[in-house]
């Protein structure tokens, strides 16, 4: 295997396991190869990733003993000085390896009871963290005594799953379609024995906590504001020191004390708080790096290379975490407002040449069938990333890139739909 042109020559080895998908991860790993030489561990053999690999094992990565005969057998072919991931079902692995392998790492079990998320709400709770109400739900007849003492709105949840399969539910009705939604999602993640939890929605706006736990402290990169959508998927993501308030440094405080309280005190951190008239609530905590390009936000905001931080770190070594400048940057998701096949979708070559665009995506290829978020599980039509000196210049730019994506969607027939499924059953 022929090792990535920018690895400095003799770079010590880092072991990384899983990557994601290439729209939103490519970035990330050519920025590890361009430090260190990458060692892959994952279920499917690299096809973009192979340049920026220095060795890599296939394996079934929910198989632990598996996958500690592959991380012993690549350490002994490689110096391996540290492990890392930014996969949140792979954390808890990745802390096995690093204690397998003695390099710098999180304590596995403050992993596990950060990604079980009746665990960490119990955790929360036990050390006074604020946090919103909860109960675990088993079944449909569970989720429907849930609702009686939660009230609504609710949010329903895997308890492992990271943040996918959340559904918001405002009412009874919605409840049956929720829990098989919910518990679909579950069993895709190979979960579906885990269980659900049932959340009291907080209203208020949701950010996330980007944290870099070093030794003896916890550092705030930044702040990312969410917007959600009706079908509770996130539409857009915000990066802007400029909005840095009493109510978010309350929010920091408290993605600190979640922390704490979990026991995780090394590495990259991405803390979700929704920020209520009562004070924030913390609502997950994830031990990796966050998702849908969010590092990449920070660098475009701030300078602070996040990715870079959580790599040395996982190395034993202090990360640079000094911001180079101030500004905003955004990403916006489109998702497919209907059911049906994907005819066509096209992005203005105009949109290419504006400075303030610093990608547009097409995430689907024509004839893929699609359904809307409300429906379940749903494939992104494209993301968007802009940047900007204000947050209010960088929303207006975000506004004008979405609106030069254009798809063509094909409704489904709903008898020809029923006869599929039911060719399918």
């Amino acid at each position: 295997m022929t090792a990535h042109e920018a690895t400095p020559e003799g770079a010590p080895a880092l072991l990384l396991i899983g990557t994601g998908e290439r729209h939103y991860w490519q970035d990330a790993l050519k920025s590890l190869a361009d430090r260190y030489r990458v060692l892959l561990l994952d279920d499917t053999a690299p096809t973009w990733q192979q340049p920026f690999l220095a060795d890599h094992q296939v394996i079934d990565l929910s198989d632990t003993a598996a996958l500690r005969a592959a991380a012993t057998s690549l350490a002994s072919a490689h110096d391996i000085g540290g492990v890392l991931t930014w996969n949140p079902a792979a954390t808890a692995p990745a802390a096995d390896m690093a204690q397998l392998l003695d390099t710098a790492g999180l304590d596995p079990a403050a992993v596990r009871a950060s990604r079980n998320q009746a665990t960490a709400h119990a955790v929360l709770d036990a050390h006074g963290v604020a946090a919103p109400r909860w109960v675990p739900v088993g079944n449909a007849g569970q989720l429907r005594i849930a609702a009686e003492h939660l009230g609504y709105p609710l949010v329903l949840k895997p308890t492992i799953a990271g943040s996918a399969g959340a559904v918001r539910v405002d009412g009874s009705a919605q409840l049956d379609t929720a829990y098989a939604l919910t518990a679909q999602t579950a069993a895709r993640h190979g979960n579906e024995n885990a269980g659900l939890l049932a959340e009291k929605y907080e209203y208020g706006p949701e950010v996330g906590v980007e944290m870099v736990s070093i030794p003896g402290r916890h550092v705030v990169a930044a702040i990312t504001h969410t917007q959600r959508g009706e079908a509770f998927e996130a539409t857009d993501r915000l990066v802007a020191p400029a909005l840095r308030s009493p109510v978010t440094d309350a929010a920091e405080q408290t993605a600190i004390e979640a922390l704490e309280a979990l026991g995780i005190t090394h590495g990259a951190s991405h803390v979700t708080v929704r920020l209520t008239s009562s004070g924030p609530r913390v609502t997950a905590v994830t031990p990796c790096l966050a998702d849908d390009l969010i590092p990449h936000l920070v660098r475009l905001a701030t300078g602070i290379d996040l990715v870079a931080a959580a790599a040395d770190l996982a190395m034993g070594l202090l990360p640079d975490l000094r911001p180079r400048h101030l500004r905003a940057a955004a990403i916006g998701f489109i998702h497919p407002n209907t059911a049906g096949e994907l005819r066509s979708l096209t992005v203005e070559p105009a949109l290419a040449a504006r400075t303030w665009c610093d990608r547009a995506v097409l995430e689907q290829q024509p004839d893929t069938h699609l359904t809307p978020p409300a429906e379940g599980h749903t494939a992104r039509l494209a993301h968007l990333v802009v940047t900007a000196n204000t947050p209010a210049l960088c929303r207006r730019y975000l506004d004008r890139a979405l609106d030069a994506v254009h798809a063509t969607i094909e409704p489904v027939d709903p008898d020809d739909q029923a006869d599929e499924q039911a060719a399918a059953a």
